[in-house]
């Protein structure tokens, strides 16, 4: 049959039982052929020469930006080296995490994919990339490598955040509150919300915070500081919710009592870029 799907490094055999019905069996005995399953007598699609795909498609594409966004480019690119390194450090604990009600596969998909943004973010700016373009460029570098639900979901929360902030000039802190603002609702396109123990029950308790300490009046790094706090605890908390999205949520029971990696790593994530 050709390659067969796999799950980045992870060990042995997926299989999956149903009822099979009349519908189910004609669909699985037809014919396949795409890039990881084949069988039967398909007849392969017309592929796309190269040059047509680059002519519509340029994800890393640099335009003129502004000195202080610029300037502000190459901070954000240490920021992704410090999620790098972050990612790094709690990658197996981030999979042992997931194991419990899932593929295990999560440290190793959010290495992958803070790897590739880390080093698309500091080819940006050697480029000359303004901040905006450098979060545009290193999402798509997250979501193409990553795989999964989480580097697709990383992907719009990053491109969202380069939509808003732009290239132009360096932003407020309402600039910045707006921004995180457009990569929770980009997220939260994916269908999660607060309570079905994702990454969402985190994010939104961030969002939050960070808007009401900005609003108040505080220092962005220090409106950030409590965020941080904030999307921590309620990662925490994840350890008592019933899973209800992802493959998580078969387990149910069974996951109470262990919290959801998605919403550790974005903890993990906004402490390692705290300005």
């Amino acid at each position: 049959v050709g390659e067969l799907v796999t799950s980045f490094d992870m060990a042995g055999v997926s299989l999956t039982l149903f009822w099979l019905d009349d519908e189910l069996e004609e669909l699985w005995v037809a014919p396949a052929d795409t890039p990881a399953y084949r069988k039967g007598g398909a007849v392969p699609a017309e592929r796309v020469a190269p040059s047509v795909v680059a002519a519509d498609a340029a994800p890393d594409e640099v335009g003129p930006a502004s000195e202080d966004s610029r300037a502000l480019a190459v901070q954000v690119a240490a920021g992704f080296a410090a999620v790098r390194s972050v990612i790094d450090e709690h990658a197996d604990e981030l999979g042992r995490i997931d194991a419990v009600a899932g593929d295990g596969d999560h440290g190793i998909g959010m290495q992958r994919g803070s790897h590739a943004a880390a080093e698309a973010a500091s080819d940006a700016v050697e480029r000359g990339a303004g901040a905006g373009s450098v979060l545009r460029i290193a999402g798509d570098a997250w979501s193409d490598k990553a795989g999964g639900t989480s580097g697709a979901i990383w992907g719009a929360a990053l491109e969202a955040l380069g939509r808003v902030l732009g290239d132009d000039s360096r932003p407020t802190g309402a600039d910045v509150v707006e921004a995180v603002g457009a990569a929770t609702e980009a997220v939260l396109a994916f269908g999660a919300v607060p309570g079905d123990k994702t990454m969402v029950d985190a994010l939104v308790p961030f969002r939050e915070a960070l808007r009401s300490r900005v609003d108040d009046g505080a220092a962005l790094p220090d409106a950030w500081r409590a965020a941080v706090s904030a999307a921590q605890d309620a990662a925490q908390g994840t350890a008592e919710l019933l899973p209800r999205k992802g493959r998580a949520r078969t387990h149910a029971e069974h996951a109470v009592g262990t919290v959801d990696p998605g919403a550790v790593s974005f903890a993990l994530i906004v402490e390692a870029v705290a300005p």
